[in-house]
């Protein structure tokens, strides 16, 4: 007789049922072959004494089992493994976690998105391009707002499967902080709802874009868009980028040979280079696409960081001809975790992109978009966005400071007039591979340099973010940096 006693354990400490256990575990000893085809399961009364179960908890793994198809009951015979299993035999392993490293059926890979490391080393400190810092998220006020927004009872209307444009409430409330902080002037119909700008943008491009069609973007420009729009397998232009922004002229240029779909920018602080685009540009850049019908992706990812200046109206509080699709969201002004962002159009893009959400992303998450909705309203948005500014214009300061002081000789740059990074030039004599490599050794991760140059022009360039380190991370980053390039110095 097969030995059951020996083969099979059951946890009562645990909280899953003990019928549950018992099933999974025959399962599994059906699985690996022994428990074969035809076999017949011993008694339940005598199975129930040799594990020292109630009798009950047998019958119903045993109902389990043939609801699942595992093993069929014969009346006046007994319990059998199902004759009719395919051949999924496997050899006995240790009962533990194992990686499986190979599918055993095929599938598309990409060969432009890179994957991306999920963890950090602590005692590493890890170069970004801009990224606000999360110790400074207003998490006791978001709490609070959630808790209150959970106990209405008016709530629970929420929890059911909602609309694809996300929730009205936060729509609502969106359209009205938008349209008084940047000079929109648009109705919650000319509003989505997104996870992020990146949403909003691949949205954009599926829409947009196909085989061959054309997009605009900058010699420099930001490394997720460029992969956005390849992966459409569309065909990106690319025009020069000074200290005005993307050189329209370029653009009217290619307009005469071209016809063009899209052309992407961001207006603000241009990613990577962080230069805002003037008004000179803007108005031209929304002539030429009135005038040509093509559409204009603005990705405003950081309009809140400003240190010298107001914020700057985006083109989409000029645009009268329908032709802005404007995107951005709460996650850089917050934290990266709260997955909340926006798309405005016209309202036939909008709809049109509402129904492409919904093959991927049937709803947002309806309990913290109303959170959202009630932090905005309160104010509670706008006194975060105060607070972070001085701190971050602080971090710019000595950032900049400590920079020029101790690293002059091996990087230029000019000082952000906002936004959360600088754009740096690492002297000609010296290159981001030496720099990545050697730096490691002193536990600073510089990361994917090349990201910065995609129209691979060899700028040698690269954009360094300041506001997620604290006052004494900084000095201990120019530190390890200061290091790094005195030890390739003495190699060279």
């Amino acid at each position: 007789m097969f030995p059951y006693k020996t083969s099979i354990y059951l946890d009562k400490s645990v909280k899953e049922p003990l019928y549950l256990q018992l099933s999974n575990q025959l399962i599994l000893l059906i699985r690996e072959g022994q428990l074969t085809s035809g076999t017949k399961l011993i008694g339940s009364r005598q199975l129930a004494e040799l594990l020292g179960i109630h009798r009950k908890t047998v019958v119903a793994s045993y109902e389990e089992l043939a609801l699942q198809g595992w093993v069929e009951s014969i009346p006046k015979k007994g319990t059998f493994v199902h004759n009719n299993l395919p051949n999924l035999y496997q050899k006995r392993k240790e009962r533990e976690s194992v990686v499986k490293e190979k599918s055993g059926f095929s599938f598309y890979t990409s060969s432009i998105l890179k994957a991306k490391k999920a963890f950090k080393v602590e005692e590493i400190i890890y170069l970004n391009d801009g990224t606000s810092d999360t110790r400074l998220t207003p998490l006791d006020e978001i709490a609070r707002t959630y808790r209150r927004v959970a106990s209405k009872k008016s709530t629970y209307k929420h929890l059911d499967y909602g609309s694809t444009y996300g929730n009205n409430g936060l729509r609502e409330i969106l359209v009205s902080y938008l349209n008084s902080t940047r000079g929109l002037k648009v109705a919650k119909e000319n509003l989505l709802i997104t996870r992020g700008s990146q949403m909003g943008m691949w949205l954009s491009a599926q829409l947009l874009l196909k085989e061959k069609d054309v997009i605009v973007v900058g010699t420099t420009n930001y490394a997720s868009a460029d992969i956005t729009f390849k992966n459409t397998k569309a065909t990106l232009k690319r025009v020069g980028v000074d200290q005005c922004g993307i050189q329209t002229n370029e653009i009217e240029l290619l307009c005469k040979t071209t016809q063009i779909k899209a052309v992407y920018v961001t207006s603000h602080h241009h990613h990577p280079t962080t230069v805002t685009l003037s008004a000179e540009r803007r108005m031209h850049l929304l002539q030429l696409s009135k005038k040509h019908g093509f559409a204009i992706i603005e990705d405003d990812y950081d309009y809140d960081f400003n240190y010298n200046h107001a914020p700057i109206l985006p083109l989409a509080s000029h645009d009268t001809s329908g032709n802005v699709i404007y995107v951005g969201s709460v996650c850089k002004t917050v934290a990266p975790v709260f997955r909340i962002g926006y798309l405005i159009a016209s309202k036939d893009f909008v709809d049109e992109a509402a129904k492409l959400r919904g093959y991927i992303d049937r709803q947002g998450d309806a309990l913290l978009e109303l959170t959202f909705a009630e932090f905005i309203k309160s104010g509670d948005l706008d006194r975060h966005i105060r607070k972070v500014l001085r701190v971050y214009q602080q971090r710019r300061d000595l950032f900049c400071k400590l920079l020029k002081e101790e690293l002059g000789d091996y990087f230029s740059f000019e000082i952000p007039k906002g936004g959360m990074a600088i754009w740096t030039q690492l002297n000609k004599k010296y290159t981001w591979k030496q720099v990545q490599e050697e730096a490691r050794k002193h536990n600073l991760e510089v990361g994917d340099y090349t990201r910065y140059d995609m129209a691979k022009t060899n700028h040698n360039s690269m954009r360094i973010g300041f506001a997620s380190y604290t006052e004494n991370e900084i000095y201990e980053l120019i530190n390890r940096l200061k290091t790094t390039m005195k030890s390739i110095t003495k190699k060279l």
